[in-house]
């Protein structure tokens, strides 16, 4: 039998009667990741208690068919990759958590997440292609073959055959003649904390390391997360009757209605809740107590646009849980100078009539790292003159690969900077030109030449613009009279 694999069997169970036939299932359920296998058996009676599996997720989308990822982020389809990178960041800015009040939070914290994943998969060339052909529906885990890699076992068990307390006492409702009511199923690990961090180019070619202030919540040192004395007893909470979740359906936006599963608010996830005069007198019956931590980022040098520096561990914590980290996103601010390819960078620089003519040796620009970058390109036979939007091309000194020494390349775009029309009022000068530079090319032979006015300094933004002026208009109307039929 393969993995994620169910099948029913008949067999045969001896009672103080005699032998009788009852329809029983051996339900064997193998973790993607872990390769395990449990064998469990139910009576027909305890098959009438088989629940639908609830999402287990924190948030569902009733059609993920229906989210266009371009809407969220405010684009066309045809959108470029600068269009993309820009609407990132000013949607992150403005759906960030931190950025709203209290009442706003949850429905912030969704779209900021629905911001996050669009721009992963609109800035991914490979992902958008997929995202376009077939929709979010490609990326759902069934897609990706087998068992999803963060199903959790005993919570799929937990709510199939409401199963509390794990696999211990012999399977719960199983052998129990009936399901017990589970026990508050939490997260094995908790909710990932992501935020954009903006960087320039400068510092993503020498690296960076910063420090912040950084407010969490952590487990109360006094009651060990328990939220009561020490001795005191705890009682069921009735809003989520000892479970501590909730479910329920939540309108986020225009069309938009999500599934999730929440903590309840009522007893914090705890399932139990103490009397006002048995809480913990420093947490207050919330098991978790506000700290402040100064943290530590480091970027490496070389990193790129959508790279995630993760703090492992430093999201708030809750009791029986393990912490979720802290992502931060990078976003590359436009650079004045350079534009930046892979590991590879370009940039425009100047150089004037003479130079283009005669070669030059001279810094044409500052580095990321403020270093001068020295050309000497002496003119020859063999090169020739430069032309407007040649390429120098300097190996070697373009981003940092991480981790390694090597290093992208550079290419300066040359632009030839003409001299001004006070240059040439003197007509002896003009004359030594003329006499230095090539000849024009022979003149084209024509049947017929005009010669024609222009006008200079045009605008090639005008080109197109202007009106046809082939429309034919009636004189008659335009002296206000009426067109006439003409007489038989």
């Amino acid at each position: 039998m393969g993995r994620s694999q169910m099948s029913l069997f008949l067999v045969e169970d001896e009672g103080h009667g005699g032998r009788n036939k009852q329809t029983a299932a051996k339900l064997f359920l193998t973790a993607h990741l872990h390769q395990r296998e449990r064998l469990f058996t139910m009576t027909n009676s305890q098959l009438n208690y088989l629940k639908p599996l609830q999402p287990s997720s924190a948030i569902m989308e009733a059609s993920p068919n229906d989210v266009d990822l371009y809407a969220v982020l405010g684009l066309s389809r045809n959108a470029s990759k600068a269009e993309v990178k820009k609407a990132y960041h000013k949607a992150a800015l403005s759906s960030h958590p931190d950025k709203v009040g209290e009442s706003e939070r949850a429905a912030a914290e969704i779209k900021f997440k629905s911001v996050s994943k669009a721009y992963e998969i609109l800035s991914d060339d490979d992902k958008r292609e997929l995202y376009d052909a077939r929709g979010l529906s490609a990326f759902e885990a069934g897609n990706r073959g087998g068992m999803d890699a963060e199903v959790d076992l005993e919570d799929l068990l937990a709510q199939m055959f409401g199963m509390g307390g794990g696999m211990g006492g012999g399977m719960g409702g199983i052998n129990g003649g009936g399901p017990r009511p589970s026990g508050p199923r939490k997260p094995s690990r908790g909710e990932d904390e992501e935020h954009p961090y903006n960087v320039t180019l400068e510092e993503l070619y020498k690296g960076k390391t910063t420090k912040f202030a950084s407010k969490k919540n952590v487990i109360c040192s006094l009651c060990k997360g328990r939220g009561g004395k020490e001795k005191s007893k705890p009682r069921e909470c009735v809003a989520c009757q000892g479970r501590g979740i909730q479910q329920g359906l939540k309108s986020v936006g225009p069309g938009l209605v999500t599934q999730e599963t929440v903590v309840c608010r009522s007893c914090k996830g705890a399932g139990n809740i103490y009397r006002d005069k048995d809480r913990c007198k420093k947490c207050k019956g919330e098991r978790v107590v506000e700290e402040k931590k100064v943290l530590e980022i480091y970027i490496p040098r070389g990193s790129k646009e959508g790279d995630k520096i993760v703090l492992e561990g430093e999201a708030d914590q809750l009791p029986d849980q393990e912490p979720g980290s802290i992502i931060f996103n990078l976003v590359e601010a436009e650079h004045s100078t350079f534009r930046r390819a892979g590991p590879d960078l370009s940039a425009e620089v100047h150089v004037n009539l003479s130079e283009a003519l005669c070669g030059f040796s001279r810094t044409l620009i500052k580095h990321l790292d403020g270093r001068g970058i020295h050309v000497k390109h002496p003119q020859s036979s063999s090169n020739g003159p430069l032309q407007p939007r040649s390429v120098i091309k300097v190996p070697g000194e373009g981003m940092p690969y991480k981790k390694s020494e090597l290093r992208g390349d550079l290419y300066l775009i040359v632009n030839v900077d003409f001299p001004d029309s006070t240059w040439l009022k003197q007509d002896h000068r003009i004359e030594k030109l003329k006499e230095l530079l090539p000849k024009p090319e022979d003149t084209i032979s024509a049947e017929t030449v005009d010669e024609v006015e222009y006008v200079e300094n045009a605008n090639i933004d005008s080109f197109g613009a202007g009106n046809e002026g082939d429309q034919w208009e009636d004189e008659d109307e335009e002296d206000g009279g009426q067109p006439q039929c003409a007489q038989q």
